[in-house]
């Protein structure tokens, strides 16, 4: 089963990481309020980047390689990877 790292650009222009096995589902649930407790304080604005990995393990793996970046490197990996 695929898993997806994604990135959220929040309304405050900062940047959430997160790991899903269906981004939509999770982007919507972050958009009501109800996903994590950071967009619940920091509502997301756009869906910034997905990623998809063979497995739990790699995308966690990422995540938390992303999580280490700068928002500045953050933002330059969102564009490289844009959701579309």
């Amino acid at each position: 089963m695929a898993w997806f790292v994604y990135l959220i650009e929040c309304s405050d222009g900062s940047i959430y990481t997160g790991i899903a096995v269906d981004v939509q589902a999770r982007y919507a649930a972050h958009a009501s309020g109800t996903g994590a407790r950071y967009t619940r304080s920091h509502p997301p604005r756009r869906l910034l980047a997905v990623l998809e990995f063979a497995d739990r393990s790699a995308a966690s793996k990422a995540e938390y390689q992303i999580k280490q970046m700068s928002p500045q490197e953050k933002r330059a990996f969102g564009r490289l990877h844009a959701a579309h």
